[in-house]
């Protein structure tokens, strides 16, 4: 009887893990729909979140703004209602990682160019510099569709919060004013519901194409 037992036990066992493989597999093969987190200040690098949110888990959203684009037209949070879009900061005299970033940026440009429901949304770091003839410049340089893509400058100090207390995705130069800012290589994913659904590397390739695919997936929310 014990040894009766004994040999069940180990069926069991083998049955079990057989059992989850075959699950697994199937899982993968018919690829189960798995929603995009919701991303809230305590889960981002604290380096990139201003200290007053630091500490929030929940109900995050993108604040509302008013920015100038490349043709000298209003931006506002309106602009892209019921859009699904991709933010970044950047600047264009920079000649290290925005080049890149840029590349990027018009290549999920040319990727999206079909789809009315997907935006992209730049916001330059460096408002004093970049006036809008100087955006409007390097749009035309860099291939930027004004229909699916804003370059937009602004008030300093907005841009700042913009960065630190929305998107979460600049760090602080620790130097200068108190709105001096060191932008970085992040891209953001950005629902319907202005929330943080995804964060990337604007200069790897393989982020880009992890990003093209998210956008698939969060699409699916909205079917």
């Amino acid at each position: 009887m014990l040894s009766f037992f004994k040999d069940y036990k180990y069926f069991a066992i083998v049955f079990a893990t057989l059992s989850l493989i075959i699950i697994t597999i199937i899982y993968n093969i018919f690829d189960v729909y798995k929603p995009l987190p919701i991303y809230q200040p305590a889960m981002v690098n604290i380096e990139m979140v201003d200290s007053t949110i630091q500490y929030k888990k929940k109900y995050h959203k993108i604040a509302d703004f008013s920015l100038i684009n490349q043709n000298g037209e209003t931006i506002t949070q309106d602009t892209y209602k019921d859009k699904i879009y991709v933010a970044d900061f950047f600047f264009t005299t920079c000649q290290t990682i925005c080049p890149i970033m840029t590349d990027h940026m018009v290549l999920i440009q040319k990727e999206t160019m079909n789809d009315p429901d997907i935006m992209l949304l730049s916001h330059t770091v460096t408002p004093k510099i970049d006036s809008v003839p100087q955006l409007k410049k390097y749009a035309i340089k860099k291939g930027v569709n004004d229909n699916k893509w804003n370059l937009v400058t602004g008030d300093k100090k907005e841009i700042y919060e913009l960065a630190r207390k929305s998107y979460l995705a600049v760090k602080t130069v620790g130097a200068g004013d108190e709105y001096d800012m060191i932008h970085t290589e992040n891209f953001m994913l950005i629902d319907k519901k202005h929330q943080i659904r995804g964060y990337y590397d604007g200069t790897n390739p393989e982020d880009i194409s992890r990003l093209l695919e998210d956008i698939k997936i969060l699409k699916e929310e909205y079917k």
